[in-house]
C-alpha cells in the first residue's frame, strides 16, 4: 500500500462474542459485520466490518479458549505500516518490547503483533496490495468521516517514553500540544501532514494500556443512547472538544473499549 510506513491502516476488534459485537456496532456506528468468517483468516472466526459506503473499517477476531487462556481480552487494536515485520520485530525487542503473536503471512501481508516497551499491544504489517492495484491505499484512518477512525489517544504508563519510541519507530511527531492541567500536556502526533490522534500520561494505573480509537458518528446524542439500549456503558462524557466535536468513551457488552466523535445532535 502507499500508505507512509507508521500509518495505521487496519483496525481490529479482539472480541469474545463476535455476533454480539455485530449488533451492538451496527446500532452505534451503523457498521455492517460479514456473517461469516473471512477465507484468508487462517481458521480464525475473523469478520471483516463493512461502512456503509461500501469500504472497510476493519476486523473481529473471535477470542478462542486458547487465546483467553493466554491472557485475551476484548480490545481494539491497531495495525501500523512497516516496510520490514522481521526487522520491525527485532528492533522493538531489542528496546525492550515483547513479541506476542510471531510474524506470518496471510494474503494480504505480512503481519506480527508486539506489546511496546510500555506494555501496549500492536500489530505490525507489511501489506501486499490487491492485484493490480498496487497503488491502493488503506482509507480506514479519517480525521472528519463518520464510520472511520478519526482520532488515535494513547494513555500511557510513560508518556515520554512512549513519545520516543513511536517518532523513533513511526516517524510520529510530537510539535504541538494542549496543556490539561494537573493532568500534563494531550500531545498530538504529527505524521505526513495529518494529525493522527495524541499521546498523554495514563492517570490511573486502573486505565488499561491501549490505544483508544475514536470513531465517527453523525450524532453524539443518538450514538449515546444507542450505546445504554444495546448493552454497553458510557465511561465519560458526552462534552465537547476543541474544534467543535463532541465525544463520548464507552465499553461494548464484551467490554471493549471505544471513543465516538462527531456533532452533538438532538
Amino acid at each position: 500500500m502507499a500508505n507512509p510506513v507508521g500509518s495505521f491502516i487496519w483496525y481490529e476488534l479482539l472480541t469474545s462474542d463476535v455476533d454480539g459485537a455485530a449488533a451492538f456496532y451496527k446500532a452505534v456506528v451503523g457498521w455492517t459485520f460479514s456473517a461469516h468468517s473471512d477465507p484468508g483468516a487462517g481458521g480464525m472466526d475473523y469478520r471483516m466490518i463493512q461502512r456503509d459506503d461500501g469500504g472497510m473499517a476493519g476486523g473481529a477476531m473471535q477470542i478462542t479458549q486458547d487465546m483467553a487462556m493466554g491472557g485475551a481480552r476484548p480490545c481494539w487494536l491497531p495495525y501500523l505500516n512497516v516496510e520490514d515485520v522481521d526487522a520491525a520485530v527485532h528492533a522493538i525487542v531489542a528496546e525492550g518490547g515483547r513479541e506476542q503473536l510471531p510474524a506470518f503471512d496471510l494474503p494480504v501481508g505480512r503481519i506480527a503483533m508486539v506489546a511496546d516497551p510500555q506494555g501496549v499491544p500492536i500489530y505490525l504489517m507489511k501489506p501486499v496490495p490487491p492485484a493490480g492495484q498496487t497503488d491502493s491505499t488503506s482509507d480506514v484512518f479519517s480525521v472528519t468521516e463518520n464510520q472511520h477512525v478519526r482520532w488515535n489517544e494513547l494513555a500511557s504508563p510513560d508518556q515520554a517514553a512512549s513519545m520516543a519510541f513511536y517518532g523513533k519507530h513511526f516517524g510520529f511527531e510530537f510539535n504541538d500540544k494542549m496543556p490539561m492541567g494537573d493532568m500534563g500536556d494531550y500531545c498530538f502526533i504529527g505524521h505526513h501532514g495529518q494529525t493522527l490522534g495524541a499521546i498523554m500520561q495514563r492517570q490511573s494505573d486502573q486505565q488499561p494500556a491501549v490505544w483508544l480509537f475514536y470513531f465517527g458518528v453523525p450524532s453524539i446524542a443518538a450514538a449515546k443512547s444507542a450505546i445504554e439500549n444495546n448493552g454497553g456503558k458510557v465511561l465519560m462524557g458526552p462534552h465537547e472538544v476543541p474544534g467543535g466535536d463532541w465525544i463520548v468513551v464507552a465499553v461494548d457488552p464484551q467490554g471493549a473499549g471505544f471513543g465516538l466523535v462527531g456533532p452533538k445532535g438532538d
